[in-house]
């Protein structure tokens, strides 16, 4: 079996990827990866040497492109995606393109090509901000940045296309993703990486913003685990089960940096700054076997070595102190 990655070079897409590959997953035997490679993407997250990859540099948003990557694939699974959020509130135009214009014209080439099965890779942000408990996949969408609203109008989009043209679409909405490889301006690489080279970071307001935090290869298990065994049409939340607060978080990080709160700055706080997310991934865990197993305080620990590790990786693309 074919399988189309799109995304395939960034940072959760290329940890997918080499998963199959490393893994030998039975049912695949070619993997196509789809990637713009944005300011995200990296050739280098993948081992291109493989005989059993076939990387295409195109966009997503491109039929013809997207045509020809899917000629002869039988599963897709979706990644690419435009996700900063602070970026989104600067210019909402890239994500409304790439991720409600590229993921329909994924779906359309998906039916064109007769693909089987169409896995649409979201975030729990769709469901907005949470005051107490956690959400579930019936519960209504309420995003409030532009990133979240476009993911929610992609979700939409791929889920009207089950129900319309019978097309397998499962969604997976995740929680707050870390590890290894993320581009230095989501909160944990961007941190490490100012921390490391002596830098200061900046905390949004009081810090009070809560997250559940998820390692990457967990996330990677679950997005497999809902290929594999999910049902036709549903929606699979996938959380990691370590809810912090993003003071609880920085204070962690100056630790693992062997730094201490002077390196601090307290900025003013991010426009519309939802307080809370929270999911509860019972169903996941119930109808697809999926459990994370990487415990925060070493997988932290880990992903903090691997980018002292790697200066070379991240050392020319991380983000200028402002």
């Amino acid at each position: 079996m074919n399988l189309l990655v799109t995304g395939g070079a960034g940072f959760i897409g290329s940890t997918y990827t080499r998963m199959l590959l490393n893994a030998a997953a039975p049912d695949v035997s070619r993997v196509t990866v789809l990637d713009s490679l944005t300011y995200a993407g990296r050739r280098e997250n993948l081992d291109l040497t493989d005989p059993r990859l076939t990387f295409v540099h195109g966009d997503i948003c491109d039929p013809d492109t997207v045509a020809g990557a899917m000629a002869g694939v039988d599963q897709v699974v979706h990644f690419a995606a435009e996700s900063h959020v602070d970026r989104s509130i600067a210019d909402a135009h890239a994500f409304v393109r790439t991720n409600v214009v590229g993921t329909q014209t994924l779906l359309d080439q998906a039916l064109r090509h007769g693909v089987h099965r169409f896995v649409h890779v979201s975030t729990d942000e769709v469901y907005g901000s949470v005051e107490t408990g956690a959400r579930s996949e019936t519960d209504p969408l309420d995003p409030n940045s532009p990133y979240a609203a476009s993911k929610a109008s992609s979700d939409l989009l791929a889920l009207s296309f089950h129900r319309t043209h019978g097309l397998d679409v499962r969604v997976t909405r995740c929680s707050n993703n870390y590890g290894p490889r993320q581009y230095p301006e989501k909160v944990i690489p961007l941190f490490v990486t100012r921390l490391l080279t002596g830098g200061t970071v900046p905390l949004y307001g009081d810090g009070r913003h809560v997250r559940d935090w998820l390692h990457v290869d967990d996330h990677c298990r679950g997005v497999e685990a809902v290929r594999l065994r999910g049902r036709p049409g549903e929606i699979y939340n996938i959380g990691g089960g370590t809810e912090l607060t993003n003071r609880e978080l920085t204070g962690r990080l100056l630790t693992a940096c062997g730094r201490d709160w002077s390196a601090v700055r307290h900025v003013a706080d991010r426009k519309g700054h939802d307080l809370r997310y929270a999911i509860r991934d019972d169903k996941v865990r119930t109808e697809c076997g999926y459990r994370p197993r990487a415990d925060f305080e070493s997988g932290l620990v880990r992903t903090v070595d691997w980018y002292r590790r790697h200066r070379s990786w991240w050392d020319r693309v991380t983000p200028t102190e402002s």
